[in-house]
């Protein structure tokens, strides 16, 4: 798949009509336990989302977000529910098949961006196909090297992280959770250090690959980018309080 930069997708892409449902969240729920008692940080969600869907998770900072999308990863235990991905039932696995199960499965793009600072941007998205053991005979090497590319950053590939901008380190990691090709990709407020013209840029790029395929579930507190997604979970203080389909509203 190829990431046309020049291209400008439509906004709110719609919800594959019959798409199978790739992650299924049945009555989630996720407690923090302190001296002063429990904290349900998610109160029974549930929700399913589709191949090929671009789903929002919104709500305000403590509503639950990225607590989510930690159960949909199996990063973070459960205290009830279930997480299908794929029909995979994440949270039964052990830590060591859960980490090989991501490596090549999901793709993970965070606010911090998260880069091994010693590394160079070519070392950085090598690292996950390194890890899987999915890759032969150099074939890494060209695929890293073509996603950096696709992404713009065909001529900084030996730089390390500090020599670039934010956004251009945040296009780094979006070419990082692609080295695997996994078909799903997790985006943990991916736009919240950037300005409003890297942050277009970004999105963009979430757009064309959505249009190529791949299922993208991404958090945010950004109401204003609901809708360019396919559909919205709006969450508060740990529960789902509504499901909207953007591109029908």
């Amino acid at each position: 798949m190829t990431i046309s930069r020049h291209r400008n997708p439509p906004e709110a892409p719609p919800t594959p009509a019959g798409a199978p449902v790739i992650i299924d969240l049945r009555e989630v729920k996720k407690a923090y336990h302190s001296p002063a008692g429990d904290f349900w940080a998610l109160k029974g969600i549930s929700a399913q989302v589709h191949t090929g869907e671009f789903l929002g998770i919104v709500g305000r900072s403590g509503a639950g977000k990225s607590t989510l999308l930690n159960m949909i990863s199996g990063v973070d235990s459960l205290t009830s529910g279930e997480v299908l991905v794929d029909g995979i039932s994440i949270h039964a696995m052990d830590e060591n098949q859960a980490a090989l199960w991501r490596g090549r499965n999901l793709g993970v793009i965070y606010q911090s961006f998260q880069l091994m600072p010693m590394l160079s941007l070519l070392q950085n998205v090598l690292l996950p196909m390194d890890m899987s053991g999915m890759w032969r005979n150099g074939r890494s090497v060209t695929r890293a090297r073509q996603l950096l590319d696709e992404v713009g950053l065909s001529d900084h590939i030996h730089k390390l992280p500090s020599a670039i901008s934010g956004g251009q380190q945040q296009r780094v990691a979006i070419a990082r959770a692609l080295a695997n090709d996994p078909p799903i990709l997790l985006a943990d407020e991916p736009t919240g250090r950037l300005d409003s013209g890297t942050a277009d840029s970004i999105m963009k790029i979430f757009e064309q690959l959505v249009a190529g395929g791949k299922t993208i579930v991404m958090v945010t507190h950004d109401q204003s980018l609901a809708s360019r997604m396919s559909r919205v979970l709006w969450l508060a203080d740990g529960s789902l309080v509504q499901t909207r389909t953007e591109a029908m509203a």
